[in-house]
């Protein structure tokens, strides 16, 4: 394996175990978990089902719907090309749809991270009031959640091999919409906190999975890609020998 290959290879894998690691912890504080898994999460907590497998399926909704809007997409491109620029929008919808379609077995293995990091980690809540040393805790380790979500969503996505679903849908909302991809960003984690606090009073009379690491995730995973990118974009990018 030549050694750009290695590192690409390498920084993509760490960078999903690291975003893993940060969701799971996010859900361990009991203060919030991050947007994009609180519909899975607030699912898994009310019905008793398992966190990660429900986040599996959640992604593979998101595969679904990525593979429609990229149709529809490349439905209104070819009725305005035609001809030859035609043929290459047909030819580029396949690479799409395989890249989407990848993100299945993709999300099979992430979501068995999520497991293995679940059963590993305790909850550092319980249901007595926590003392000041507890509460302590748990917001510490609530910023270090959302550090890691942000470092390995920026290290697997600089490798641009296969997005996380969680990001892959919002890129593919994007572009059918025509916004920038940080609004349909924030508009995405709004409708899944929206379908998250519904799901919560609706069935268990109560918020579940949302609260101020919730907000606090939407402002500092962004902030910390930011940040890490800053520092690391142009050596990881040179190690791994990916272009602009």
């Amino acid at each position: 394996m030549k050694k750009p290959v290695f590192f690409r290879v390498l920084f993509y894998a760490l960078g999903l175990l690291v975003l893993a690691l940060g969701l799971t912890l996010n859900t361990k504080t009991g203060l919030g978990v991050s947007p994009i898994i609180s519909v899975a999460y607030s699912i898994s907590e009310i019905f008793d089902h398992n966190f990660g497998n429900m986040t599996l399926a959640l992604y593979s909704l998101f595969v679904m719907i990525e593979i429609i809007l990229h149709l529809i997409r490349d439905r209104k491109y070819t009725k305005k090309s035609g001809g030859v620029l035609a043929h290459a929008g047909k030819a580029d919808l396949k690479f799409i749809l395989l890249l989407d379609f990848l993100q299945i077995p993709l999300s099979l293995i992430f979501t068995r991270f999520l497991n293995v990091f679940s059963a590993i980690i305790p909850d550092l809540y319980s249901d007595r009031q926590s003392t000041a040393g507890e509460m302590a805790i748990r917001v510490i380790v609530l910023v270090i959640a959302i550090i890691l979500t942000g470092i390995g969503a920026a290290m697997s996505l600089n490798m641009r091999i296969v997005p996380n679903p969680g990001d892959g849908i919002v890129q593919a909302i994007a572009d059918t919409i025509h916004k920038s991809v940080g609004f349909t960003k924030n508009c995405f984690d709004l409708t899944n906190i929206t379908i998250t606090i519904v799901l919560s009073f609706v069935f268990a009379g109560h918020l579940v999975g949302v609260g101020v690491g919730t907000v606090l995730a939407m402002i500092g995973v962004g902030r910390t890609i930011a940040v890490f990118n800053h520092f690391t974009y142009s050596k990881m990018k040179e190690l791994a020998g990916v272009e602009d």
